[in-house]
């Protein structure tokens, strides 16, 4: 299959989804207050845009995720790869990793406001732990999957110390493996947005939860398009990077 068909297929299904969608409240079939027809989305969204309220909780959201992401990837990475490195560090590890890695995001919201209260603290606190865990194992598993040849040939050439083990052969070679955990992550954060935001600190989730109340769904399903199309944006700069960066590969 050609690219271009490719795409005019997806187009094709899409409209058809939409068409699909507008059907629904115009038949009768589900009630418009509960799902409004995609005709209506433009003028909620003019509303929102014009009165400031969207602008401001993208920013403020998009600082929370960002902010979250970097933390909780730099951690995860950084932990994981000095894991794979040490096999008496993963052993110290191993019991800490299998009693917090189950606890969901959401278990750590009681503990986020008593600790950060309703802050954008504690949003950031709470993306931050879920990104943590994908990193940290992607990480722990691109360093394992290291072929041991390669570390064998840098003996060989005299790179014997970890940090020269680690800059020449261990990090390139895992880079792959991380940089796909990485993507995961990205789009675990913006899961992580709402979850964050719905408990009052200000942002996406919480216009989310304060339309819901208000049972204007319209407003609902902006946001949920506001955070699908800038996941959308941040995953295509992020491939865009990860390919940049992968360019030795090709």
């Amino acid at each position: 299959m050609t690219r271009t068909r490719s795409v005019i297929l997806g187009a094709v299904g899409f409209v058809a989804f939409l068409l699909v969608w507008e059907a629904l409240p115009a038949f009768h079939i589900v009630p418009s207050s509960v799902l409004p027809p995609p005709s209506a989305l433009p003028r909620a969204f003019w509303r929102e845009l014009s009165s400031g309220i969207w602008f401001t909780s993208v920013l403020t959201s998009l600082r929370n995720y960002l902010s979250g992401l970097l933390i909780g990837s730099t951690l995860g990475i950084a932990l994981g790869v000095a894991t794979g490195l040490s096999a008496t560090l993963e052993s110290f590890l191993s019991w800490i990793v299998r009693v917090l890695r189950p606890i969901p995001g959401l278990a750590w919201i009681p503990f986020a406001i008593l600790w950060f209260g309703i802050d954008p603290a504690a949003a950031i606190f709470i993306i931050s732990t879920g990104v943590f865990w994908i990193c940290y194992f992607a990480a722990l598993g691109s360093v394992h999957s290291v072929d041991r040849d390669l570390i064998e040939v840098a003996d060989a050439f005299g790179f014997r110390r970890t940090d020269q083990k680690l800059i020449k052969i261990i990090l390139p070679a895992a880079t792959p493996g991380i940089l796909v955990g990485l993507r995961t992550a990205i789009g675990q954060a913006w899961m992580a947005v709402v979850a964050s935001e719905i408990f009052g600190v200000p942002g996406l989730g919480q216009r989310m939860m304060q339309a819901s109340n208000l049972l204007a769904s319209d407003i609902v399903v902006i946001y949920m398009a506001t955070m699908a199309l800038l996941y959308g944006l941040i995953d295509s700069i992020f491939v865009t990077l990860q390919s940049w960066l992968l360019r030795w590969k090709r």
